[in-house]
């Protein structure tokens, strides 16, 4: 049974920072995506980043326009933590922060992954 555990959300003020985990069991990574997603309300579920694992050092890294600078995507050597180092935050950046593992079709930032996790809160907020 696949399971992606995320932990490390929270509220922080505008400026700060945060470090998301997502925790895999149950699947193997190499040569699979992993990504995040959040969701604010009202709006739709938005791909943030992702991480193509392809074994050997060889990963991919791909990043929404909205974080590319602020944020960055990488895995322990297990393969099958992922984080999301988030900094400068923004009020724009508060959302439910989601882990997603296995792209079964389209694009990185599409939703069709097949396993989710359950999602941590971010709140950036003065």
């Amino acid at each position: 049974q696949v399971q992606l555990v995320e932990s490390g959300g929270g509220s922080v003020p505008p400026g700060g920072s945060l470090r998301l985990s997502c925790a895999a069991s149950g699947y193997t990574a190499r040569h699979n995506f992993m990504g995040w997603f959040r969701q604010a309300p009202g709006k739709e579920r938005e791909g943030v980043a992702s991480i193509y694992t392809g074994g050997g050092g060889a990963d991919s890294y791909y990043y929404a326009d909205s974080v590319k600078g602020r944020f960055t995507i990488s895995r322990d050597s297990t393969e099958n933590t992922v984080y999301l180092q988030m900094n400068n935050l923004g009020p724009e950046d508060t959302a439910m922060y989601y882990c997603a593992a296995v792209l079964e079709t389209g694009r990185w930032n599409g939703t069709n992954y097949k396993y989710w996790g359950q999602g941590t809160q971010v709140t950036v907020s003065s």
